[in-house]
C-alpha cells in the first residue's frame, strides 16, 4: 500500500513537471497531423478522442447488434408470457351423409327385436368458436420469472461491447498518434542529418574530414529516411484500424486532433483504488445467469404441478336433409368447464432434470472463482505495466533532455575539429533512440491505462 501511495504522489508530481515539453510536442504534433494527410483532401473532419468514442458507440456494428439484442430479448419475453392471455380460436366443419347411419331402437311394448332406424340428418355445418385461460402453468410461471432476467442480460451484452469498443477506440487511437508523432520525431532528424550531410560534404571538399566521415553522414541520413517512409506507410492501415473499431466508412476521411490539456490529465491515475469484482462487466454477467440458472432449477422442482385451465366453446349449428334449406335454422349450444393436467409419471425426466440443473449451478459456482482469479490477475498484470511504464516515461524523458544536449555539445565541438565524426553518429544515435523511446512510453502509458481501468471496470460506458 505504501508503494502504491508512493505511485499516485509520484504521477502528481510528475504532471506539472512535463506540461511544459509535452505542450511543446503536442502542438508540433497537432500542426503536423493536417499536412500528414493534406492527400485526404482540405474536407476532411477532424475528431478529437472522444469525438471518436461517440461515434463508435452509435455506429459500431457490434454495438449495434447488443442493442438488436435486447429488443430480441423483450420480443422473446412477450412470446413466452402470452400463453397467460386468452387464447381464442375458431373453426368450422361440414358434414354431407350419403347414407346415414343405423341405431338400433328398442320396442317401446318391449315385444319385438330393436328395431334398425337412420338417424341424424344429411348435410351438417357446424361454426365453432373457442376460448381458453390458463390458470396456472409451471413453464408460464418460470416465463415470468426470468423475463427481467433476460433484458438484463441482454443489455449486460450491450454493456460489455461498448467497453470492448471504447477499450479498442482509446488504443487505436493512441498507436494511430503514436505513428504520427515517429514522424515528426524523424521528420526533424532527416532535417537534421541533411544538414551534416551538407555540412560534411563541405569539410570534405574543404579538406577537414575525409570521405569515410562523409559516407557515414549520408548512411545515417538514408537510414533515417527509410524509417520516415516505413512510419509514413503505416498510416493508412492505422486509420483502416481506428476506422473498423469505429464502424467509420472506409472510403472517408478524417483527421485526428490532440486535445493536450486532456490528454495530459489522462496520464494520472489513483493507484490507491482498490479493486472491486461487482464493478466488472464479465462478473456482473455471471451473476445474472447464476440467477437464471436458480430460477431454471426452481422450474423444474415445481414441474409436478398440475397445469390447470379453462375453456368455453360456443357452436352454431345448421342442420337439414337438404341443401337450399341448409341456413335456414340454426341450433346453437355452448358449454364451459375446467381442465386439469397432472404429470403422474415422466420417466423420472423431472428428477434428472432438477439433478443436472443443479450440477450446472454447481459448474456456474466454480466459474465465479475462476473468474475472480482471472479478473485478479488481469488487475495486477495492468497495475504493475502502468506503473512500470510511468517510470519508464519519467526517465526517458530526462535521457531525451540530455540526449539533446549532449549531441548539440558534440555537433559544436566536431564543428570545430575537437572530436572525430563517430562521436557525432554516436551523438545522433542516441538522440533518435532517446526521442523515439520517449514517444513510445508516453503512448504506451497511455495504453497501459486504459487496460488498467478495464480491469478494474472503471471505463465509463455511458456516453
Amino acid at each position: 500500500m505504501a508503494e502504491a501511495d508512493t505511485g499516485a504522489q509520484v504521477i502528481c508530481s510528475q504532471v506539472s513537471r512535463k506540461r511544459k515539453l509535452s505542450f511543446i510536442f503536442f502542438l508540433l504534433l497537432s500542426i503536423c497531423i493536417p499536412r500528414v494527410h493534406a492527400q485526404e483532401g482540405a474536407q476532411a473532419a477532424s475528431m478529437t478522442l472522444d469525438e471518436c468514442i461517440d461515434y463508435a458507440l452509435v455506429h459500431q456494428p457490434y454495438v449495434n447488434q447488443s442493442l438488436i439484442g435486447i429488443s430480441i430479448a423483450k420480443t422473446s419475453n412477450a412470446i413466452n408470457l402470452a400463453g397467460w392471455l386468452p387464447q381464442v380460436t375458431g373453426s368450422a366443419s361440414a358434414i354431407h351423409y350419403f347414407q346415414l347411419p343405423t341405431s338400433l331402437v328398442a320396442d317401446s311394448a318391449g315385444v319385438r327385436a330393436p328395431i334398425p332406424t337412420h338417424t341424424g340428418v344429411v348435410n351438417t355445418v357446424i361454426p365453432e368458436l373457442s376460448a381458453t385461460q390458463t390458470l396456472f402453468n409451471p413453464q408460464l410461471l418460470y416465463a415470468a420469472k426470468a423475463a427481467n432476467l433476460y433484458v438484463k442480460e441482454a443489455r449486460q451484452i450491450t454493456d460489455s461491447a461498448r467497453i470492448f469498443t471504447i477499450a479498442t477506440v482509446c488504443k487505436s487511437f493512441y498507436n494511430l498518434l503514436l505513428t504520427l508523432a515517429q514522424i515528426n520525431v524523424l521528420k526533424e532528424d532527416t532535417a537534421r542529418l541533411d544538414r551534416n550531410v551538407l555540412d560534411t560534404h563541405n569539410q570534405f571538399i574543404g579538406g577537414i574530414v575525409d570521405e569515410t566521415d562523409y559516407d557515414e553522414a549520408v548512411i545515417t541520413l538514408n537510414t533515417s529516411k527509410a524509417q520516415l517512409k516505413q512510419q509514413i506507410e503505416n498510416i493508412a492501415p492505422q486509420y483502416a484500424i481506428l476506422k473498423q473499431a469505429m464502424g467509420y466508412p472506409s472510403k472517408q476521411q478524417f483527421n485526428v486532433m490532440v486535445d493536450t490539456a486532456q490528454m495530459m490529465q489522462d496520464i494520472a491515475f489513483d493507484t490507491t483504488q482498490e479493486m472491486e469484482f461487482d464493478h466488472r462487466i464479465e462478473y456482473q454477467q455471471l451473476q445474472t445467469a447464476k440467477k437464471l440458472q436458480h430460477e431454471l432449477t426452481g422450474y423444474y422442482g415445481l414441474s409436478f404441478l398440475p397445469t390447470v385451465s379453462a375453456f368455453y366453446n360456443y357452436f352454431y349449428e345448421y342442420e337439414s336433409n337438404t341443401s337450399s334449406g341448409l341456413f335456414s335454422t340454426a341450433y346453437p349450444y355452448s358449454y364451459i368447464g375446467l381442465s386439469v393436467n397432472i404429470p403422474l409419471f415422466t420417466g423420472f425426466s423431472r428428477i434428472e432434470n432438477i439433478h443436472k440443473a443443479r450440477l450446472q449451478e454447481r459448474l456456474l459456482d466454480w466459474s465465479q472463482v475462476s473468474l475472480k482469479a482471472e479478473i485478479y490477475t488481469e488487475y495486477t498484470t495492468a497495475l504493475a505495466n502502468y506503473k512500470s511504464n510511468l517510470y519508464s516515461l519519467q526517465l526517458l524523458e530526462d535521457n531525451e533532455k540530455r540526449a539533446r544536449n549532449v549531441y548539440r555539445i558534440v555537433s559544436l565541438q566536431y564543428k570545430e575539429g575537437i572530436v572525430a565524426y563517430l562521436n557525432m553518429i554516436v551523438a545522433e544515435s542516441n538522440l533518435i533512440t532517446a526521442e523515439v523511446g520517449y514517444t513510445n512510453a508516453l503512448y504506451q502509458l497511455l495504453s497501459s491505462k486504459i487496460d488498467l481501468e478495464k480491469a478494474m471496470g472503471d471505463i465509463p460506458y455511458n456516453h
